[in-house]
């Protein structure tokens, strides 16, 4: 099985940037679990707009309003 880019490139980057290798098969799995991870956030953002926030987020900001204002 390949290897998804992002396993690629950020193994590398991490190798230049701080001279540590992957270190074993598990680390290497769990990169590659974060491709996955970033695929399943960018459909939930696409699908939000901000008219979707739920109805409390006004009442928050008028329960934590400074008094007098």
């Amino acid at each position: 099985m390949m290897e998804p880019d992002l396993v690629t490139s950020a193994a590398e980057a991490i190798r230049r940037w701080s001279g540590i290798a992957m270190p074993n098969e598990a680390a290497r799995r769990s990169l590659a679990d974060l491709t996955a991870i970033i695929a399943e956030v960018e459909k939930v953002r696409a699908g939000m707009a901000f008219e979707d926030e739920p109805s409390g987020f006004e009442a928050a900001l008028r329960d934590t309003k400074e008094p007098g204002r």
